[in-house]
């Protein structure tokens, strides 16, 4: 299976477990110009733009350690746009979380990072 296939296999298992959380899922895959969110969902009031990162084990830290700086900002950036074309309200409260798996284990880190220009 190649890497493509294994990330699609990762970010649908990743929407059934936020959905067994209670999570609405809205998009997968959103992309814009300035890069890509995995997935887009509501939490409650939260609107919640979810990093999922995978790693077939845990060295060097293994997947929740995967996701650099440069990568934020574009997710940042790309959450912008959403919410610049969905109209969202820029009072609804928003988070970055990151679902990360290293093998079979699952780690969802809510509130994962701040809003960066």
């Amino acid at each position: 299976m190649n890497k493509r296939a294994i990330g699609a296999e990762k970010e649908s298992v990743v929407c059934q477990y936020l959905m067994a959380k209670g999570y609405d899922i809205l998009e997968t895959n959103y992309w814009c110009r300035l890069g890509e969110i995995d997935i887009i969902a509501r939490q409650g009031e939260y609107l919640v733009f979810v990093e999922v990162k995978y790693r077939k084990d845990a060295t060097c830290g293994g997947s929740r350690y995967a996701i650099g700086h440069n990568k934020i900002r574009k997710i940042c950036n790309c959450a912008r746009n959403y919410i610049c074309r969905k109209g969202v309200p820029l009072d609804t409260p928003m988070r970055f979380d990151v679902v990360a798996i290293d093998a079979e284990m699952v780690y969802h880190i809510e509130n994962a990072f701040e809003y960066i220009e």
